[in-house]
């Protein structure tokens, strides 16, 4: 049986099983089932993301208010808010184009109001964001006539079969109506705290709020409330938040007379208040969120009842729930073994590419066919279904990675070939170049001729540097080479004399140790790397210090400047690229500014050297180079003497 037609026997026989089963189940029950399921679903497409556009609207209506009373625009905290209710009002709009398709008319009217009164906000914002004042009654206005629309359809939503969840549901309208007179208090209150004043029509507006939310919560929420949640908001009331709202109300409706221009002194203060509601209002919205949470558990509790009233009254239907689950069980017992199978061998494939991708980045060869061992056969014997295509061609995926891999490996091994010829040759250029500048040096007495001549010879110093990281990059070794050990001094000079601005290195020497020779080179081109970092990352005239010292393991030489330093994470990975050095793409890293940092670490590595990076007390960066007593020697007697020529370079012609 291949696997289409496997997966169509699932598809089907579950279909005439549960066909026949709810055929002898009582239609009256599987619509009721169906319309309250279908309800709940319209509470929480419909409902939950209009409460978020109830929440947000209500903030920027006190904040429009403010600004407009404020004047000179929007603020920073308005135009925050608009972004809110903006992504809560594309919410809204989403889901209510395919939740309410086959709502009640109730919640089909409450919907297309809403929907109709949100295209009209960008005007409101654009009057709040030109207007003064005069526009307070016409902003307030719309955002509370579209606060209405919401509440109206929070009403609808309510209107269910079930006569519990209507119950339920009747002191949560009552809360958002209870929590929109306590956001209307707040927004007409706004409009006074810039000027401490408020008109009598506004005071009058105030008075009849407090006075909707009092009679809210007495009639319509605290009755109909169980005794848990009676007592969490008793808690509410008798908090110092709400104690301080209400003192502030007292203290704003106090009896006050009014100045000529009809204007009453606000005998309280903004701090205070939005101190209050500050507290008050999540506490409210928590609360509210908590009874919401009940009634859409209670109503997934009545449609879970239901759909076990419904799988109770089908139990005819049994022999074929049986067949059903014998077929289905059968059929998906042998597709997951295969699957199984299969997924065993993809996930083999996914720990030896990266295993085989590393192996060529250490340079070792790898035969593609040896490697790719086919996945393709699940082991059922004479399969061609779409499971065994599938293992084919994951076999020939892997096989085409493992050769693209090793194609580009050998490329990559190509250009450091050819750029390490290309530096070779470069460098024989320069050796010719220095050689020719010392005789010139040697044969001219003239000061400005001499002046130009070491300019040039310093600058080719530098240039045979960058040279030489092209070859340590690309996997090759410098050809500079030296026949004698060297005095650490001289080892520090030679890279003092092989960057920019020299002058301001600082070399600080305790004793007279010596190198080996085969590493003055590696110390020497470590040293010059670090101390044109630090030259490039401080300031002139600040100095660059460079200190060495005879310590337990060998020599600690340090390379400290004062400029911007490194963060915590710079230094780690600073550090983890000293102990780690990876393999170099030259090409995948050529615009990486850390190419010297490649360098560094590499030398490091081939020598035995340890680099680590630290915080410097003078906020720039100290490097710390340990070069290990295996790379020293006891120097003569003697003092120390001038770095002896490298080896000479082979100067015949590199082989084109």
């Amino acid at each position: 049986m291949s696997l289409r037609t496997a997966l169509l026997v699932l598809a089907v026989v579950p279909g005439v099983a549960l066909a026949a089963l709810w055929a002898v189940t009582s239609g009256q029950t599987l619509l009721d089932f169906q319309r309250q399921a279908a309800q709940g679903q319209l509470a929480q497409k419909a409902g939950q993301p209009s409460n978020i556009v109830y929440y947000n609207l209500q903030e920027e209506r006190r904040l429009s208010a403010e600004a407009l009373a404020r004047g000179g625009g929007p603020t920073d905290a308005l135009r925050k808010q608009r972004k809110l209710t903006d992504k809560a009002i594309d919410g809204f709009q989403s889901l209510s184009d395919i939740a309410t398709d086959d709502a009640p008319g109730e919640v089909r009217d409450a919907v297309r109001s809403a929907r109709t009164a949100i295209t009209q906000l960008p005007a409101q914002r654009t009057l709040v964001d030109e207007g003064d004042n005069d526009q307070q009654k016409a902003v307030y206005g719309y955002y509370t006539d579209l606060i209405a629309v919401d509440l109206k359809l929070f009403t609808a939503l309510s209107h269910v079969d079930n006569g519990r969840i209507t119950t339920l549901s009747q002191p949560l309208v009552g809360l958002f109506w209870a929590k929109e007179m306590i956001s209307r208090s707040d927004a007409l209150l706004a409009r006074g705290w810039t000027s401490g004043k408020l008109s009598t029509a506004d005071l009058r507006e105030v008075r009849q709020a407090v006075s909707g939310q009092s009679l809210q919560y007495s009639t319509q929420i605290v009755p109909f409330l169980p005794a848990d949640e009676r007592a969490r908001w008793q808690e509410v009331f008798a908090g110092s938040a709400w104690k301080a709202k209400t003192r502030v109300e007292n203290q704003v409706l106090r009896p006050a007379d009014p100045d000529r221009a009809g204007f009453v002194t606000l005998g309280a203060k903004e701090a205070d208040w939005r101190g209050a509601m500050d507290e008050v209002t999540p506490q409210l919205v928590k609360l509210m969120e908590q009874r919401t949470d009940g009634v859409v558990a209670a109503g997934k509790d009545s449609v879970i009842s239901l759909l076990i009233k419904v799988v109770v009254t089908t139990v005819v239907g049994l022999a074929a729930v049986i067949a059903v689950i014998w077929f289905t069980w059968r059929l998906s017992r042998t597709l997951r073994r295969r699957i199984s199978r299969l997924q065993e061998r993809a996930e083999e494939l996914e720990r030896a590419l990266p295993d085989v991708v590393e192996r060529l980045g250490r340079g070792e060869r790898i035969d593609v066919e040896s490697e790719a061992r086919a996945i393709g056969n699940d082991g059922e014997s004479g399969t061609s279904d779409e499971l065994a295509q599938l293992g084919n061609a994951l076999d020939l995926a892997r096989t085409s990675a493992l050769r693209a891999a090793v194609e580009q490996a050998d490329q990559h091994r190509g250009f450091e070939r050819l750029l390490q010829r290309i530096a070779r040759r470069t460098q024989q250029l320069i050796g010719q170049q220095l050689k020719k500048l010392d005789e010139l040096e040697r044969k001219h007495e003239d000061p400005e001729i001499l002046d130009g001549l070491f300019d040039l010879d310093h600058l080719t110093a530098r240039l045979r540097r960058y040279e030489e990281n092209l070859v340590i990059l690309a996997g090759g070794s410098p050809h500079r080479r030296w026949r004698k050990p060297v005095p650490l001094l001289d080892v520090m000079r030679s890279a003092q004399g092989e960057v920019q601005d020299y002058q301001r290195v600082v070399l600080d020497l305790d004793g007279a140790p010596w190198i080996a020779a085969r590493a003055v080179g590696p110390v020497s081109h470590v040293l010059a790397e670090l101390i044109e970092n630090a030259l490039t990352f401080s300031r002139p005239p600040s100095p660059v210090e460079v200190r060495a010292a005879q310590v337990s393991r060998g020599l600690a030489i340090e390379v400290e400047d004062r400029g911007l330093g490194m963060e915590e994470d710079q230094l780690a990975a600073a550090n983890e690229l000293m102990s780690r050095p990876p393999r170099m793409d030259v090409l995948a890293h050529a615009d990486d500014i850390r190419l010297g940092l490649y360098v560094i670490a590499r030398l490091a590595a081939q020598h035995g050297l340890r680099v680590e990076f630290r915080h410097s007390a003078f906020g720039g960066t100290r490097v710390v180079v340990l070069v290990p007593d295996a790379l020293t020697v006891p120097g003569p007697h003697s003092g120390p003497v001038a770095v002896p020529a490298p080896a000479a370079e082979d100067t015949a012609p590199a082989p084109a």
